[in-house]
């Protein structure tokens, strides 16, 4: 039903994200390279890898810090693009609920979206399989004691290649030449983000009226075009699936 011990967990969670980890290596290349450009230097760009580590909010700190927005605002507009990180750990809640105040600090530091993904899917997946299976209650949790192992080894393998991957863009971002612009990197990534997501009605237009506020806003001062159209398109997102 489970895996029994500490390192059957663990490495569980080293298998299940090792699939994700090739779409992270360019990722962290590219935010490498494009901190550089923006201005940042390699030990700044390297420790926001381990301190922040989240690869959307590491992107957009360097187009605000390239466009010398406000360090206020730079806080401000990360701590907005984080917010779904307080979802995955209501939804982890249930499961990990037992832990202590170390182990819960240590996971929620490696509580990204790729790790969310796997360690949510396995947990839902061998509790539906004990449920159908008659175990319940105490014997349930007797059964999962470990699995808390398996959202650390996904973290940790995503972890170290965040850093090895933001590493190698900071090599690469020193080496190309500044007439090889890295701007379009940027948009690419996000465009290639986002497009996964708009599966839905509400998301659909929610994506294309936030677009056209943005060219509207272009030229709000501090470049707070950005954070006024990720507010319009909430508002006409929930707008929408409301009258949905």
């Amino acid at each position: 039903m489970n895996r029994p011990n500490r390192w059957g967990e663990f490495w569980a969670g080293v298998r299940a994200e090792i699939p994700i980890l090739f779409g992270v290596l360019p990722f962290g290349m590219i935010y490498g390279a494009l901190a550089l450009e923006a201005g940042m230097s390699a030990l700044l760009s390297q420790s926001l890898s381990w301190i922040v580590f989240a690869g959307s909010a590491q992107i957009v700190i360097t187009q605000l810090v390239a466009y010398g927005v406000p360090n206020l605002v730079i806080i401000l507009t990360v701590a907005v693009v984080n917010l779904r990180h307080v979802l995955y750990s209501a939804s982890m809640a249930p499961y990990l609920r037992k832990l202590g105040v170390a182990w819960k600090l240590i996971l929620a530091y490696l509580l990204t979206d790729e790790a969310y993904v796997v360690a949510i899917t396995d947990y839902e997946r061998h509790e539906k399989n004990a449920r159908d299976k008659g175990v319940a209650g105490q014997e349930l949790e007797q059964a999962q004691e470990y699995r808390h192992y398996f959202l650390l080894g996904a973290g940790l393998a995503l972890w170290a290649t965040w850093q090895l991957s933001t590493a190698a863009g900071l090599f690469l971002g020193a080496v190309i030449p500044e007439s090889w612009s890295l701007d379009f990197a940027l948009p690419l990534t996000f465009i290639a983000l986002a497009t996964p997501l708009l599966k839905d009605r509400a998301s659909l237009i929610s994506a294309v009226v936030a677009g056209f506020a943005a060219l509207a806003a272009f030229n709000m001062p501090h470049k707070l075009g950005l954070v006024a159209a990720a507010m319009v398109g909430i508002l006409v997102g929930v707008m929408v699936e409301r009258h949905s």
